[in-house]
């Protein structure tokens, strides 16, 4: 018998979810199973999640994406917030976070444990403050763990878990001098309980309780990086580096007992600096899977950061990333509609598929000379098929009809597919007429 993906994996026991993910991946399942048993590879996949369709997360495998969903103050509307997660499952969202800081936030979580077959991750701490319902600083210390119970025995399948901003790496904040300060939710919740406090971080002092709890489960740690760079200013500086040290130590004792891990990353970080951080991470945490917010690679472009986010998760893929958290146009303005998800969804699909490429993962080039076929042959249909955004696509092109079939209006008849297939197979090209 096994207590979790990682346990199996290291006594030789091939999971039913690694034979899922094996197939998905067109990988070797003894492959995979290694790669989970040394932490290379996670699949996050709690006991109670029943419905789940399960993925595998590693820098070996597809790039996955991470859809940030959720209920707020200003917009709590559950049947909203679900019909975004569906329609995040459609477009082939690997997994939903589940941020909700308000209303009846288990109610809605245990909703998408029992439908939604995505990967489901949630941020225990926020939860914590809703739940409670009561002054930051009279949350005691078991009050926050006990809340990460509750999310386990809910079918959570990964949770963001701020252990690595402990009181030594908080006083390295406060020296730093920061441009943009702490950026992280989570990360400015437990660093200002812990000054109202005086105490340690209780994820940090209690990390063994936490790890005891994702063993039962079977849940997937994800250690948050409540120092992430919130400005291209403090990319790579000692606040974030300190608690990505610490993170390395904290994932060598998940380890031990066979507890699943990620890593979490940056955050804002110029594109001189994506390969670099990516290598670190990877020696710090000993090749533990990183999952990144973007990085975003400038912050001048509010209503345009799922384009800055996708130019840096591509690269950050490229060089170790696996996993990347969507960003949508809506960033740091207000809470995305059904609209904003689907171009943050879009762009992190790009950036994913652009990097496996890089990576030359076996087969993930297949996708792009089917593509490139198609269009040689103009088969508009093919076409449609296999872009990534079909609706978009077949939209454009009846949102302006060409004259010939055989033609779009960019070109027309001066179109250089159509005109060099014509006089390869001897025919007379008619620009003009």
């Amino acid at each position: 018998m096994y207590t979790t993906q990682m346990n199996a994996a290291k006594q030789g026991i091939i999971t039913k979810e690694m034979e899922e993910v094996a197939a998905q991946e067109k990988i070797n399942v003894e492959v995979l199973r290694d790669l989970v048993a040394k932490g290379q590879v996670v699949i996050p996949a709690n006991k109670n999640h029943k419905c789940l369709k399960a993925h595998g997360i590693g820098k070996a495998l597809k790039t996955k994406i991470n859809v940030n969903l959720g209920t707020s103050k200003d917009c709590l509307d559950l049947d909203l917030e679900m019909a975004k997660v569906m329609e995040a499952v459609k477009m082939g969202a690997e997994a939903i976070m589940d941020l909700s800081s308000f209303g009846d936030t288990q109610v809605f979580r245990r909703k998408l444990t029992a439908e939604c077959p995505a990967v489901i991750g949630t941020v225990p701490i926020y939860d914590a403050v809703v739940y409670y319902n009561k002054a930051l600083k009279a949350i005691t210390s078991r009050q926050w763990i006990d809340i990460v119970k509750m999310h386990a025995e809910d079918g959570v399948d990964f949770m963001t878990i701020h252990c690595g901003i402990n009181k030594a790496t908080a006083e390295r904040f406060k020296k730093a001098k920061r441009h943009t300060n702490i950026v992280s939710r989570g990360g400015s919740i437990i660093f200002a309980w812990m000054e109202l406090t005086g105490n340690e971080n209780p994820f940090y002092e209690y990390y063994d309780e936490i790890l005891d709890i994702c063993q039962k489960y079977d849940v997937t740690l994800s250690l948050g990086d409540a120092c992430r760079p919130g400005s291209i200013a403090d990319a790579g500086d000692i606040p974030q580096i300190e608690e990505l040290v610490t993170l390395g130590e904290l994932t060598d004792r998940a380890w031990e007992k066979d507890v699943q891990v990620m890593i979490e990353g940056p955050g804002h970080m110029p594109l001189n600096q994506i390969q670099a951080n990516m290598e670190i991470e990877q020696t710090i945490c000993k090749g533990a899977p990183f999952y990144v917010l973007g990085p975003l690679v400038t912050d001048v472009a509010p209503g345009y950061d799922h384009i800055t986010a996708a130019i840096g998760g591509a690269i950050a893929a490229t060089y170790g990333a696996s996993f990347l958290c969507y960003v949508t146009p809506a960033e740091h303005l207000r809470l995305p509609n059904l609209d904003d998800v689907k171009e943050g969804i879009i762009a992190s699909k790009i950036a994913a598929h652009a990097a496996d490429v890089a990576k030359g993962l076996p087969g993930a080039s297949d996708w792009d000379y089917e593509m490139s076929e198609a269009r040689r042959n103009l088969d508009w249909e093919k076409q449609f098929e296999l872009a990534i955004d079909s609706e978009k696509a077949r939209r454009y092109r009846a949102e302006s009809t060409p004259e010939r079939e055989d033609t779009c209006t960019m070109c027309g008849k001066m179109c250089a597919v159509r005109n060099i297939n014509k006089i390869l197979r001897g025919e007379d090209v008619d620009i003009m007429d």
